[in-house]
């Protein structure tokens, strides 16, 4: 292969490649109707011309018809008349008129085949033009679905679904997170409260006790509200520390 040829196919390849993928669906079935409709009016054109063309032949064979019988008529005529010569005369035109007539004859039978031909042409090109029009809507329909169903197919690649789903992850992870955290700090709350009302309840039985021992010490009675109920024993101290600690309580409050 030489290398004209080669480059003329790469060339041609290449357009080729080119023309397919210019070519849109709805415009090439539009631009096809279109065309079959400038198809169907050259056709009927052509019909026109043809039934024009048979009624001109029909007429000029109608009229050497008639040229020659008048003619016929005429011989009669001359011979009647006795004029021989006339009537020959007559006869040679009447043969001229008739022998035209029979090629017009010939004519207008091909014609009339030819614009019958003609005919069903046309026919058959409307019928077809019409089953194109009801089969271009329908391509044009599915084009259109196909269309718009890789466009949504477009989208949802584009949308990137996988980092769409982990982004929903991070943001559920984040917001289970931070309810964990406010539930860990009420609770803490909870729990530092009570705490505190526990402090407090101690801290009052503490005083309790240590104003009855005062009062004993001292030799009044104390404030029974403020006593231990009877049913409460009071613990004994059970080491020294304890007792040392009482003991310089005792010599503080003498020293009163």
């Amino acid at each position: 292969m030489g290398l004209f040829d080669r480059v003329s196919r790469v060339v041609r390849s290449n357009l080729n490649a080119a023309v397919s993928g210019a070519e849109d669906p709805e415009k090439i079935l539009d631009q096809a109707i279109i065309d079959m409709q400038e198809d169907l009016v050259q056709m009927r054109q052509a019909v026109a011309k043809a039934i024009a063309s048979q009624k001109r032949v029909q007429q000029q064979y109608e009229r050497a018809q008639s040229e020659a019988n008048t003619w016929h008529q005429r011989a009669q005529l001359a011979l009647q008349k006795g004029d021989e010569s006339l009537a020959r005369e007559a006869l040679t035109r009447k043969k001229t008129q008739a022998e035209t007539a029979t090629t017009l004859k010939t004519q207008l039978d091909g014609q009339a085949t030819q614009v019958e031909q003609l005919k069903k042409n046309l026919i058959g090109l409307e019928s077809k033009i019409s089953e194109a029009k009801t089969k271009k809507d329908m391509l044009k329909a599915r084009v259109s679905a196909a269309k718009a169903n890789e466009q949504l197919q477009s989208t949802m690649t584009s949308m990137n679904t996988n980092s769409a789903m982990g982004a929903f992850e991070r943001m559920e992870e984040k917001v289970l997170m931070m309810e964990a955290k406010s539930q860990a700090a009420q609770e803490l709350a909870g729990s530092d409260l009570e705490s505190q009302f526990a402090a407090l309840e101690a801290g009052g039985d503490v005083d309790d006790e240590l104003a009855a021992m005062k009062a004993q010490l001292s030799g009044t009675a104390p404030d029974q509200s403020q006593l231990p109920a009877a049913d409460e024993p009071v613990a004994a101290p059970k080491d020294a520390a304890v007792d040392a600690e009482l003991e310089e309580l005792k010599t503080q409050l003498d020293s009163l």
